[in-house]
């Protein structure tokens, strides 16, 4: 859908930077994230295929936070090498509207240096730190995305996050949570865990076929 009518329900300062970001049109699951309160600072969380366009989401959610809400986000991701091709991507797009940092490394520091940034890529062992640390920038944070937060079925990095996410919603009442995944089992009662609005869409930018490789040759329902 053509980004133009939306208009009236996106920011100034946010509808602006994605016109300079070259963007024409949405995806279904951004103008579904949009209609179900993307701007009204609603929690969401979105289930859609791989490359549908839920990173967009996120990063509408992230700069009206800085822009409108004036706030900071925090970016949760499991891997700190996910977190790194997260901050490399962040920068290369947005270094010259806001200020973006990376914290990953010993989980028995404050970091208080992160106070100077509005946008905070971070796991959520490290996460779990700075709470724990009270780090004294916290109140300021208005959204916090969670990507890959299927990863509460973990067995290993699911109870750190499940905490996690409880900590946060305690400390900051008024919170908005963004949780991305493509693969979930049950995402309405996570959502309603998350007192979330539910996104979810079944669109992918290229078709997806199911086959069977056998001797060279590939067999397709």
């Amino acid at each position: 859908m053509k980004l133009s009518k939306f208009e009236k329900k996106i920011p100034k300062k946010v509808f602006s930077v994605l016109k300079k970001r070259g963007f024409e049109e949405l995806r279904p699951c951004q103008t579904k994230s949009i209609n179900k309160g993307l701007f009204e600072d609603k929690s969401l969380l979105v289930c859609t295929p791989t490359a549908s366009g839920k990173t967009l989401v996120a990063e509408l959610a992230i700069l009206n936070a800085i822009f409108h809400d004036l706030g900071k986000v925090i970016y949760v991701v499991p891997l700190r090498a996910l977190a790194s091709e997260k901050y490399k991507d962040f920068k290369r797009l947005y270094d010259k509207f806001f200020k973006i940092a990376i914290s990953s490394g010993d989980i028995d520091r404050a970091d208080s240096y992160l106070a100077n940034y509005d946008l905070i890529i971070t796991t959520s062992e490290k996460l779990d730190s700075l709470i724990r640390h009270k780090a004294n920038w916290l109140n300021s944070v208005k959204v916090v995305v969670l990507d890959e937060i299927h990863l509460l079925n973990d067995p290993s990095r699911g109870p750190t996050l499940e905490i996690l996410i409880t900590m946060l919603r305690k400390l900051l009442p008024k919170l908005q949570i963004i949780g991305l995944s493509a693969t979930i089992g049950n995402p309405e009662a996570l959502a309603e865990w998350l007192d979330a609005e539910l996104v979810l869409d079944y669109w992918r930018p290229v078709r997806l076929d199911k086959g069977v490789f056998l001797n060279n040759k590939i067999e397709f329902r």
